[in-house]
């Protein structure tokens, strides 16, 4: 057992300090990895579910065997892992704009997360997802290559954003921005703290052919209780 509280790393960035810090829970007896930035909680791995689920749920609107995957936003790995279980993925591009947060899992400091930085369907670009997006560069830089899916999870949820320069995307606008980096039928999913939200849905559907919000349950160890997010899935016309 290692010391109950550790600070692994802490970066100043534009946004703000983010660190990672790993605790141990007396009460749950279990290591707990957390992100914050400031003095405000980003993510945790007492809460996984939702963030496994974005894959999952994502990649399931997919018929493909061979799939190109964008994830927005790498955090603690959940979701890229989730990706990455998939045999059908064959590419995973990780768009993260904090290098800090890519060296944490290049150098291991994840143990939940080994294998992503090594698996070679992965790469790492360190860019702005959201400004990417409304330049229209797009991820990839080396080509101008569309991809199966795009799950993103950076902002709380599409109402409370990290950073202003975030808003514009949740509009229809920014997302026919993101659709025109999607194949035919290809799959937009993105995870939320917030109960579903029918003005950001009736986005969705103005951009995409269908779209979904699906509540996702969790055991919450802290309250004794259950929690939810939610994981929106759009998906475009063939």
């Amino acid at each position: 057992m290692g010391a109950r509280f550790e600070e692994l790393a802490w970066r100043e960035t534009p946004i703000g300090a983010i660190s990672l810090r790993r605790r141990r829970d007396p009460a749950l007896q279990v290591e707990v990895y957390e992100v914050k930035l400031d003095d405000e909680y980003l993510m945790s791995s007492l809460f996984p579910v939702a963030e496994i689920e974005l894959a999952r749920l994502g990649l399931a609107e997919l018929t493909g065997d061979t799939l190109d995957v964008v994830v927005g936003g790498l955090g603690l790995g959940y979701t890229a892992c989730a990706a990455l279980d998939d045999p059908r993925v064959r590419s995973l591009l990780v768009v993260e704009a904090i290098e800090d947060v890519i060296d944490w899992h290049r150098r291991g400091l994840l143990p939940f997360a080994a294998g992503l930085a090594e698996d070679p369907r992965t790469r790492f670009v360190r860019a702005d997802f959201f400004a990417s997006v409304a330049g229209g560069t797009g991820f990839d830089t080396a080509s101008d290559q569309r991809f199966d899916a795009v799950l993103l999870d950076v902002d709380h949820s599409p109402r409370n954003v990290l950073h202003p320069s975030h808003a514009p995307f949740y509009a229809p606008d920014g997302l026919r921005r993101l659709a025109a980096l999607l194949r035919p039928e290809g799959v937009f999913a993105l995870w939320s703290d917030d109960p579903p939200d029918a003005e950001f849905t009736a986005a969705l559907t103005e951009v995409f052919a269908s779209a979904q919000a699906h509540v996702v349950p969790f055991a919450n160890p802290l309250t004794g209780g259950q929690s939810a997010n939610t994981v929106y899935v759009a998906r475009m016309a063939a």
